[in-house]
């Protein structure tokens, strides 16, 4: 255990040990590629590049998040124990380094490739969102002890503590089912995916009251400093591309869409599934 991680291995493989979060991030990356290239087709953009692009782009994220991590809430010890940087699976991504990470890749490449930046992130974003959401089932890090005991309080090593990741979990979900549905409304390319990034910053600032993480000034975290400045330069970009990336209105409403019966259940079964996997695991 390292920071309130715990590793939940499932089984072994050779020399190698398969953990639950390991799985259930494989699960939300397949899981947000299926979204994003069902996306990326409604909104006419190559398929192929768009593979690449999110391909690609998980690499970067997966470098960022562990930069970031090392760098914001760990940086003393990493400094003294260098070699400890490449030992991923003893725990230590951050998600918000991760979107930092991700961006910045994908702004290169689409510039590379002659990709629109901006429509893509659109087809991208509901997909980010509910591999997010799938991949926090299996999270290593827990919240902090509850003060009054909730039913739905998980035990570890005799504590009672918050199940932070299903807070996110089921937040996550609300925000993918708010995209979903507006993914055909917005009235300029980059909308979707600037509202995503705020909503996210947002759910992760409120789920950060319930983890430990080192704090700035009581009670904001560093992940609370960086939800809050990532949603300054959200608001800030949003105000600059509103009047540059308009959608032609004719191609608004061709491609107008309707949620079905069966995706709110898809979404609604998720959350019961990782719920009740959760609770079986720990």
């Amino acid at each position: 255990m390292k920071g309130g991680a715990i590793l939940k291995e499932i089984f072994i493989v050779g020399h190698f040990s398969i953990y639950f979060f390991g799985i259930t991030i494989a699960l939300g990356i397949l899981t947000g590629l299926w979204i994003m290239m069902r996306e990326g087709k409604r909104k006419g953009l190559d398929n192929n590049k768009l593979l690449d692009l999110g391909t690609y782009s998980i690499m970067a994220s997966l470098i960022g998040a562990r930069l970031y991590y090392v760098i914001a809430f760990n940086f003393d010890y990493y400094l003294k124990n260098p070699k400890a940087v490449f030992f991923v699976r003893e725990g230590g991504l951050s998600i918000q380094g991760g979107l930092i990470g991700g961006i910045l890749f994908a702004l290169w490449y689409t510039k590379k490739n002659n990709i629109s930046f901006w429509r893509a992130a659109d087809a991208f974003a509901p997909g980010i969102i509910i591999g997010q959401a799938i991949g926090r089932i299996g999270c290593d890090v827990f919240g902090i002890p509850m003060k009054s005991i909730y039913p739905w309080g998980i035990k570890i090593n005799g504590q009672i503590l918050h199940p932070a990741q299903l807070y996110e979990l089921f937040l996550d979900l609300i925000l993918f089912t708010y995209l979903w549905r507006k993914r055909d409304k917005i009235t300029y390319n980059g909308q979707l995916f600037i509202e995503y990034i705020i909503g996210f910053s947002l759910i992760r600032g409120i789920v950060e009251f319930f983890r430990s993480n080192p704090i700035v000034v009581e009670p904001f975290t560093i992940a609370h400093i960086t939800s809050l400045i990532i949603i300054i330069v959200a608001i800030f970009i949003s105000r600059i591309i509103k009047n540059k990336e308009q959608i032609d209105e004719k191609y608004v409403s061709n491609n107008t869409v309707t949620v079905s019966n069966g995706e709110y259940l898809f979404t609604l079964i998720i959350g019961i599934v990782g719920a009740g996997i959760y609770y079986y695991i720990h």
